[in-house]
């Protein structure tokens, strides 16, 4: 017999999410019915977007994992293969046949199986889609990311040097701005706690700013915007800055009311969720794993051990505690 263990939601968050809102519960798993499979949880991810959704009192936590097939009944997902799904904060899940991006994990070339939930899974499709098909930025162009410290902001940013372009990250640390110049070979950083952002980017970007990957919104987004030249584009795959606000609709509202900028500039402001790309799925694993290869793209991940820990990893990593991707291992 296999138990389970599992988060539920004890609590809706409110304000920033506490350890009393959640709970471990056990399971006992029930026999596999013919088309199904058994997976153990090797690898928990946790993201930002999880505080966004309100989920019912009592469901299972949300979240992607790695899990190793440990018993199936179904045909092309044999014991011992691993997978990457939906299956939230729990260490046994019965599924059936997946679909992208709930898949058998490709072949990665001998790279750790935790890049399936960072730099070669959700987060890494993120930053490529977001910056390839939205921001579309062109060699010599400045482009400005928030949460450049993060797992998906310090992504995007190498991207956009790839192709060739200036690159400021905003973030609130100094070791996490090292971090991303000296390491990953931004151009810049601002601590937006210890500057004055609209000077700073008047600094940085005398000519002005012509791509911005936005994960933050609210007032940091309304000063990047308002330094935007003509026809620039600006990719909102976020906004963090409001996530942890209290639910009212006037406090939850984003902060943008530049119409005369957007209008007059000719501005491209577009929102996107990463669905839109499954079908695209591995052209972005399969071309993110080229560069880390090359020594173009890399990466940092802050791994917790332990499933007791999931809910502590995940409010350090809204804390800003954690440098690049946040993974618990089981």
């Amino acid at each position: 017999m296999v138990v389970a263990k599992k988060y539920i939601l004890k609590k809706q968050f409110s304000g920033f999410p506490k350890a009393t809102d959640v709970q471990i519960v056990e399971e006992e798993i029930r026999p596999l019915n013919d088309g199904e499979f058994l997976a153990e949880a090797v690898y928990l991810s946790v993201d930002p977007y999880m505080r966004l959704f309100e989920q019912p009192i009592g469901q299972v936590l949300m979240g992607s994992q790695v899990a190793k097939i440990i018993e199936s009944k179904l045909e092309g997902y044999p014991v011992g293969k691993y997978v990457v799904g939906h299956f939230g904060w729990r260490t046994h899940t019965i599924s059936k046949e997946l679909n992208i991006p709930n898949q058998i994990l490709p072949n990665f070339a001998n790279m750790p199986l935790s890049l399936a939930l960072g730099a070669l899974g959700l987060t890494g499709n993120t930053a490529y889609f977001g910056i390839l098909e939205i921001c579309k930025p062109q060699k010599g162009e400045t482009v400005v990311i928030s949460l450049a410290g993060g797992a998906v902001g310090s992504h995007a940013g190498q991207i956009a040097k790839i192709l060739g372009c200036k690159v400021i990250g905003i973030l609130g640390d100094d070791e996490k701005g090292k971090y991303i110049t000296e390491e990953l070979g931004f151009d810049h950083f601002i601590n937006y706690k210890k500057s004055n952002l609209k000077e700073e980017l008047k600094k940085l970007a005398p000519n002005g700013i012509d791509c911005y990957f936005d994960n933050v919104g609210g007032q940091m987004s309304n000063t990047v915007v308002s330094l935007m030249n003509r026809l620039g584009r600006s990719a909102v795959g976020g906004f963090i800055s409001l996530y942890n606000t209290a639910t009212s609709d006037a406090q939850r509202v984003p902060v943008l009311p530049l119409e005369d900028c957007i209008v007059l500039k000719q501005l491209r402001i577009e929102g996107f969720v990463i669905q839109t790309w499954y079908s695209r799925w591995n052209e972005a694993i399969e071309q993110n794993l080229k560069w880390i290869q090359e020594g173009k793209l890399k990466y940092r991940e802050t791994i917790v051990e332990g499933f007791e820990n999931v809910m502590d990893a995940f409010l350090d990593m809204l804390k800003g505690k954690t440098i690049g991707k946040t993974i618990v291992k089981i």
